[in-house]
């Protein structure tokens, strides 16, 4: 097992396009490592083919609601909120081990994030803000995707949402996960990203570094390049078998004792 980062560094992995299952399998890994570790990572990626992701409460039936993804395969977050299409996006995630400043107020770590990401586009002279004060809205009026619904922390360019994020809690530490929308994809037509509102097109590489740069610089931390080792990797591959890339999973996840509010809960591993 390589050493841990110290206090003054946090892991950093910056993987390749993968499929569906892998990303939401290697987050999860490194949730679990956080806690054992008592250790912070970033980590930035990519999906290899357009894929739509559920929220972990959304029943699978209501993909049906919506035509534009029905070819896309489909992968449950361990985190809740609404369905996204991961295609023309940046994706990232964050852990943090529980005893962090972050990890005590689950709107501290959405709002660190995000101010870092506002800092990071402001280099493109792009103006983005956080959405504060959002239309209230029901569960059964909630739009199906993410990024047509608003919550208190969203980031906005206009009036137009670019990036949201989810979290999951276990014991020991916690995962914070999302996306920021660089262009719209075939297969989310309604949803703009910064291509379409800015005119820019944002490279995924580009962006990425520029936001490390801003976090580093606030939390006062020096990143630290750590990819996935010998038995995360294996942990990794068995979760996407057995649980991310299992279809009978996806479809009928059962809701683990425990479990707190929407996209804040504590569960285990499990199998179908």
């Amino acid at each position: 097992m390589p050493p841990k980062p110290t206090a003054a560094q946090s892991r950093l992995l910056i993987d390749p396009p993968a499929a569906g299952a892998w990303n939401m399998a290697v987050d999860e890994v490194l949730l679990e490592s956080s806690a054992r570790q008592d250790c912070c990572c970033w980590r930035f990626y990519r999906w290899e083919e357009a894929t739509l992701s559920l929220g972990y409460f959304q029943p699978y039936e209501d993909r049906r609601r919506h035509d534009a993804s029905r070819d896309c395969p489909v992968v449950r977050r361990p985190s809740g909120g609404g369905a996204i299409v991961h295609d023309a996006e940046l994706t990232y995630s964050v852990v943090v081990p529980a005893g962090h400043p972050l990890a005590r107020q689950r709107s501290l770590l959405y709002e660190t994030v995000h101010q870092g990401l506002i800092a990071a586009l402001a280099d493109w002279q792009i103006n983005a803000r956080l959405c504060e004060d959002p239309p209230p809205l029901g569960p059964e009026t909630q739009p199906f995707l993410c990024f047509r619904r608003r919550a208190p922390g969203d980031v906005l360019v206009g009036a137009v949402k670019i990036a949201g994020s989810a979290q999951r809690r276990r014991r020991g530490a916690v995962l914070q996960h999302g996306s920021v929308l660089l262009a719209r994809s075939p297969a989310a037509p309604e949803c703009d990203g910064l291509a379409e509102i800015t005119g820019k097109l944002l490279a995924a590489d580009a962006l990425a570094e520029a936001w490390l740069e801003e976090i580093c610089g606030k939390l006062g931390v020096v990143r630290r390049d750590w990819p996935l080792w010998g038995q995360e990797l294996r942990r990794a591959e068995a979760l996407a078998r057995s649980q991310y890339g299992c279809q009978q999973w996806t479809e009928n996840r059962r809701k683990p004792a425990g479990i707190g509010g929407a996209g804040h809960f504590d569960s285990g591993a499990q199998n179908c």
